[in-house]
């Protein structure tokens, strides 16, 4: 047992050991509701600047965890971030998000990339890595995360954030070749980039395809999963003990096939009841979520009650609490708290009958 508690406890639930409470962390854990990291961005107005730079990059990532306690601890940084190591530039506008200028759009633009090399493009992630590690030690877990190439094929080719993702469905629909050339260039990339990640010292990895749920099922089989799979093979030739996590907004309608990706636990939206979720993933994998962010705005009786249905409905292995999606701005930061202090006395409220 001694050897197990020197493991960080999220790490624990992700090999899926059976825990009194699940570990929790927040997606978007640090960043613009909490006062302190508005302050540093008044002074760093640059995303590329507080994700780049390291000393800004580790500064902000630990706020939360000075603040909250959670049990992971994720790395500062953006899905875009690998991009410019293969010939795509990117910037962050506070306002309007990501711009790709200009969006790939040709079959010569792709062929133009180039495979990425991290410890030449990306040094910055090591020791942002390295510097969270030895800050935390075995008090919470370190968490990378890459964007899935499906979610950066869309960012690249619509060349911003999108509604209805008009071009890159219609290449899809109208150029299925030269978008499998495009993805294909990508999974392997990112597949290089998780690696990095987990050999500078992260100890779970987070996959996040957010726009997948924008797709069929049956153009989610074609465009998104198997380049999914294609870096998840690829990561656990070289790194099988890692656990891995996807997240996909909106999934619903796609769970089960998920599960196909080849990850260790399923990150779940509030749209999906967390019972019927470990139903229909199965329960060899983990879950992870599954709280409406908005519930942060509720009342601490509403917050407390929330948290309890969904640690029951997940059960007591293989479950990391979180929320749904990434918190809101203007979540109120004593809410925040709230929710770490009560996610963390979860066994005990568990036990008390209410």
């Amino acid at each position: 047992m001694s050897e197990s508690t020197q493991i960080p406890y999220l790490l624990r639930a992700a090999r899926g050991e059976v825990l009194d409470r699940p570990p929790v962390w927040m997606m978007r854990q640090a960043g613009r509701y909490m006062k302190a990291y508005r302050d540093l961005r008044d002074q760093y107005p640059s995303f590329r600047d507080r994700s780049e730079k390291t000393d800004i990059a580790v500064e902000i990532s630990l706020q939360p965890y000075r603040a909250f306690q959670p049990d992971g601890v994720i790395l500062f940084s953006d899905i875009l971030t690998p991009l410019p190591g293969m010939g795509i530039n990117f910037d962050i506008i506070e306002s309007k998000g990501p711009i790709i200028d200009p969006p790939i759009r040709s079959l010569s633009q792709i062929e133009q990339l180039y495979p990425l090399q991290p410890e030449e493009s990306l040094p910055f992630i090591r020791e942002i890595l390295q510097t969270l590690r030895q800050e935390v030690g075995n008090n919470a877990a370190v968490l990378g995360f890459v964007g899935a190439p499906w979610t950066l094929a869309a960012y690249a080719i619509e060349g911003k954030s999108s509604k209805d993702y008009t071009v890159i469905k219609s290449m899809a629909f109208s150029e299925p070749e030269m978008l499998h050339q495009f993805l294909g260039k990508l999974a392997d990339s990112i597949a290089t980039y998780v690696r990095y990640q987990i050999d500078s010292g992260a100890q779970i990895v987070q996959m996040f395809d957010s726009w997948a749920g924008q797709l069929t099922p049956q153009d989610y089989e074609t465009f998104a999963l198997p380049y999914q799979k294609r870096v998840v093979d690829q990561v656990k030739q070289t790194h099988p003990d890692t656990p891995m996590i996807l997240y996909i907004n909106g999934s619903s309608g796609i769970l089960e096939r998920m599960s196909k990706s080849g990850v260790d636990m399923i990150s779940v939206d509030w749209t999906v009841d967390m019972a019927e979720a470990r139903t229909r993933i199965g329960h060899h994998l983990g879950v992870q979520g599954n709280i409406d962010p908005c519930v942060l705005f509720g009342s601490k009786q509403l917050i407390r009650d929330r948290i309890l249905e969904t640690i029951q409905k997940a059960g007591k292995r293989g479950h990391i609490l979180n929320l749904g999606h990434g918190v809101l701005q203007k979540t109120p930061e004593e809410n925040v708290a709230y929710f770490f202090e009560t996610a963390k006395q979860a066994d005990q409220l568990l036990a008390v009958p209410v």
